[in-house]
């Protein structure tokens, strides 16, 4: 490998989002939002964790730019707390929550750092639950009003705006599974969901239009399906869950109409909806976030609802602490299938990580964690291959910054290249993320060398 792979002006960065670092949630006036109420239910997050403290940066997030600068960070991609900025969802703004992000963008342009904010991660002010949700098909123009007011306010520091974070981890966990917030479980409201955060994710670019002056964009998880074995019954499934993971969200933003799998998936739950919406949920955008973690390596499955697939272990794998199969290569193929077969807009690795076993605390001022340090660079090969065969990535986003409240896991599990002492607040960067700086400084020139 050499320097080529990664040209000059590609961006480097690490990725967070507000309810998993921030703490303090209901501070100067902010609006209570879904996952806080969610996060304080008995049993709905292990060990009864919450994001009331999390990582404190909400107090210390002087000292979390700081740290990025020491790690050589050239952009970093944090999310704005709804709440924060419109208590009620909708209505009087809140200044002192604007205020914080004010702040925190002038504070990364001081250190050099370009600023990616994400308007939506999975936060939604409890008023606006209370009034429907993503249920509401009102809630697209909610969200319009809310992204003008960051945008008025954040706009001259911020290059890029991403409008929704993951819609279909919004849709599946809060609306079919009822494992993340708001933690409901119908394909009646799954569907309308769906279709709401897209409409939502359309109005919020409309309205960048009308007064941002960088670039705007949303953020989707996705995964490659794989199927288990040759047969008709585990090709159709494959079909299916890519379908439901993947072109439920691709489709709609670039070719205007959802896959007609999506049918058999919902089944009565399935709905249609007006030729305008998609109009409006294809507007153009200026790049696309990527989020990947693993591959689904799929087989039928008749007993499981909806998709009627599961995933298949592998043997011999490498899985992380959370059971997802380190698969790089399915990186490399997943950026070249988005590339030929949806758009050739900018792309970027918007997350991409991995939750290992850490040593509870540094021993000897060290956090040794090889198999991160491992699962980085060879995530980063694989998108340099990537790039070879002619897709257009602009940067890589590291989930995540540091240790954090990781959703229905609480802190059970660490995905940070920087550890967190919970008790402390204490941040120790860890192996992988000296490696990463290095990664930075030599612009991936150190990959060659293994």
């Amino acid at each position: 490998m050499n320097e080529k792979r990664f040209p000059s002006g590609f961006l480097w960065g690490a990725s967070t989002s507000a309810y998993q670092i921030e703490g303090s949630p209901l501070a100067d006036g902010a609006g209570a939002s879904i996952w806080h109420r969610f996060s304080h239910i008995p049993g709905r997050v292990a060990q009864g964790d919450t994001g009331d403290v999390a990582c404190d940066h909400y107090r210390r997030w002087r000292d979390d730019v700081k740290l990025m600068k020491e790690l050589g960070l050239q952009a970093y991609r944090f999310s704005i707390a709804w709440g924060r900025i419109l208590p009620e969802g909708t209505g009087k703004v809140n200044q002192k929550g604007l205020d914080f992000y004010r702040a925190l963008v002038d504070e990364l342009g001081a250190a050099g750092i370009e600023a990616m904010a994400t308007l939506y991660h999975w936060d939604l002010p409890a008023a606006l639950d209370e009034r429907g949700g993503w249920l509401n098909r009102d809630v697209a123009s909610w969200f319009a009003d809310y992204a003008e007011v960051a945008y008025r306010e954040l706009d001259h520091g911020v290059r890029f705006w991403a409008t929704i974070n993951e819609p279909w981890v919004i849709v599946d966990g809060g609306y079919l599974h009822g494992t993340m917030a708001p933690g409901h479980a119908s394909p009646y409201e799954a569907m309308l969901a769906t279709h709401n955060v897209l409409r939502a994710h359309g109005e919020g670019v409309a309205a960048y239009r009308a007064i941002g002056r960088n670039q705007v964009g949303i953020v989707l998880n996705l995964e490659p399906k794989v199927a288990a074995s040759e047969s008709e019954d585990d090709r159709l499934a494959t079909i299916r869950t890519d379908a439901y993971m993947n072109r439920q969200y691709l489709d709609p933003i670039f070719r205007g109409s959802y896959p007609e799998e999506l049918k058999e998936v919902y089944g009565e739950g399935w709905q249609s909806f007006p030729e305008a919406d998609f109009e409006v949920i294809g507007r153009p955008i200026d790049f696309l976030g990527i989020n990947y973690y693993t591959r689904g390596v799929t087989a039928a499955d008749p007993t499981v609802p909806y998709e009627r697939a599961r995933r298949i272990p592998q043997p011999n794998a490498i899985v992380n602490a959370v059971g997802w199969e380190v698969h790089p290569n399915s990186l490399r193929d997943l950026l070249v299938r988005v590339s030929e077969e949806y758009t050739k807009i900018p792309l970027y690795i918007t997350e991409n990580g991995a939750g290992f076993y850490d040593p509870p605390a540094p021993i000897d001022g060290r956090i040794e964690d090889p198999l991160r340090t491992d699962y980085l660079r060879r995530h980063f090969m694989a998108a340099a291959e990537a790039m070879e065969k002619g897709v257009d990535l602009r940067g890589y986003f590291v989930w995540s910054l540091m240790d954090n409240f990781e959703w229905a896991h609480g802190y059970s599990k660490r995905f940070g290249i920087v550890h967190v002492n919970y008790a402390t607040q204490e941040r120790t960067i860890k192996e992988s993320g000296k490696f990463y700086s290095e990664v930075i400084r030599t612009n991936g020139g150190i990959l060659k060398r293994k």
